[in-house]
């Protein structure tokens, strides 16, 4: 299939180019790299995000990295360890006493520290807004076919928790598109009062419809499987994820012995992976049209996991060139390698294909309107 075909990319491509822009952002604190990542992740989104609801709620993870950003400051301001230089404001200080840890309310501020703050909670939001970035690109619902059988249940848990913040900014852009209609113009506390209430009468509506809907869809029902063979997948599952923690903590931790490090988490992926399967085969489920994994597909995932690999060699070989100097305060680098690895983070807004367009919801063009056709059956029968 031609990449230049309108078609829905596969949710979990998208899954994985987000989490391995995510890995990337979190090798680094350099605010030019943070923002050149931030703007990479909107102009994939801004390119290939559809018309579905969920589609537009990349906007509130960008408000929540935000407030993550100013809360971080703050608490920096208020109870955070005072290093640095430069000063900035000097505050009243006082200590609590011994049973609250003896914390440092207020004191004295310095640019480094407020900095350091300040990128901490700019890398969290720029990680939060690579979720968001998943969230407005896949659909949740798409992604609940491709999970393995033995996740299913699961899965449609994650569903609906995943899907609860696309909904409500779908809802609150609904009530006020009404209220607008209705001429209601206000605006700050008394606005919010507003919406609140019929925001939350529909979130409950849709709530009992969705619950509705997977009940009469067999969502929650479970099949007699015999003891044995719940045993075997319970002790495999649990044997694989066991095996996997170890393995992962013998990957970081080069002072392990190396047969706890590769081999284990291997060992481990297998008896995840067995378990899975064994526990699937007794979960009847059709799949209704599968979704594609073609060339696009690939080419998402090979750019978010090229994207991380590069930085995370980045932050292990030279990882100054990642930091903002802050001890002496100096100005962030622009390593080329870093940047390169970005940009390639970028490239699933040119190589995938378009989203299909929006369903029309009027006749289309040349269509015969309804008194049209009515006159044409009149006149056949006569």
């Amino acid at each position: 299939m031609s990449p230049t075909l309108p078609r829905a990319v596969h949710p979990a491509a998208w899954w994985a180019w987000a989490i391995g822009m995510a890995v990337a952002v979190s090798t680094t604190n350099n605010p030019l790299l943070l923002a050149l990542a931030l703007a990479v992740v909107a102009l994939v989104v801004a390119a290939r995000r559809g018309s579905s609801p969920w589609a537009r709620a990349f906007r509130l993870y960008l408000w929540l990295g935000l407030a993550i950003v100013v809360v971080r400051v703050v608490l920096h301001v208020v109870v955070g360890l005072k290093v640095g230089e430069v000063e900035v404001v000097r505050l009243p200080e006082a200590t609590l006493p011994a049973w609250a840890a003896g914390i440092q309310v207020g004191g004295t501020v310095y640019l480094e520290g407020l900095l350091h703050a300040a990128l901490q909670g700019a890398r969290l939001a720029v990680i939060i807004a690579c979720v968001g970035a998943a969230n407005a690109l896949a659909n949740p619902k798409r992604l609940l076919r491709a999970l393995p059988g033995a996740l299913h249940e699961i899965g449609s848990a994650v569903v609906v928790s995943v899907s609860v913040a696309p909904q409500l900014a779908e809802s609150v852009q609904r009530v006020r598109r009404a209220r607008q209609l209705r001429g209601d113009t206000s605006r700050g506390f008394r606005s919010v009062q507003a919406v609140a209430l019929p925001v939350l009468e529909d979130t409950l509506d849709r709530s009992l419809l969705l619950a509705a809907a997977m009940d009469s869809r067999g969502y929650g029902r479970s099949v007699a499987v015999p003891r044995g063979v719940r045993v075997t997948t319970a002790t495999l599952t649990l044997g694989g994820l066991l095996a996997s923690a170890v393995g992962v903590y013998g990957v970081l931790d080069a002072s392990t012995p190396a047969l706890l490090g590769t081999p284990t988490l291997v060992l481990g992926l297998v008896l995840c992976a067995a378990g899975l399967w064994l526990g699937g085969r007794h979960v009847p489920r059709s799949t209704y049209r599968p979704d594609p994994w073609l060339g696009a597909e690939w080419a998402t995932v090979a750019c978010g996991a090229l994207a991380a690999g590069l930085l995370v060699w980045l932050s292990r070989t030279t990882p100054v060139a990642l930091e903002m100097p802050l001890t002496p305060l100096g100005s962030p680098g622009l390593p080329p390698l870093a940047v390169a690895a970005l940009l390639v983070g970028a490239l699933p807004a040119f190589v995938t294909p378009p989203p299909p367009p929006p369903p029309s919801r009027g006749p289309r063009r040349g269509a015969p309107s309804l008194a049209a056709r009515a006159h044409e059956k009149m006149v056949a029968n006569s």
